[in-house]
């Protein structure tokens, strides 16, 4: 996947991770694999959450 249709996933894939999705949950909905799903948010300069994701952190834990 190159030029034009590669910046239009990674934008989509971005809002999606960006929205609490986990990658897999993304990997999963977008038939990709994992390793894919995390590459393409890497290019686009995605902040990855640590392991546990949205998770983590929630008032009374």
């Amino acid at each position: 996947m190159t030029g034009t249709a590669r910046e239009t996933l990674a934008g989509d894939l971005k809002k999606e991770y960006e929205g609490g999705a986990s990658i897999r949950a993304i990997a999963d909905a977008h038939g990709r694999s994992y390793g894919f799903v995390h590459r393409m948010l890497s290019e686009a300069g995605v902040a990855l959450r640590g392991r546990g994701g949205a998770t983590r952190n929630k008032p009374g834990s």
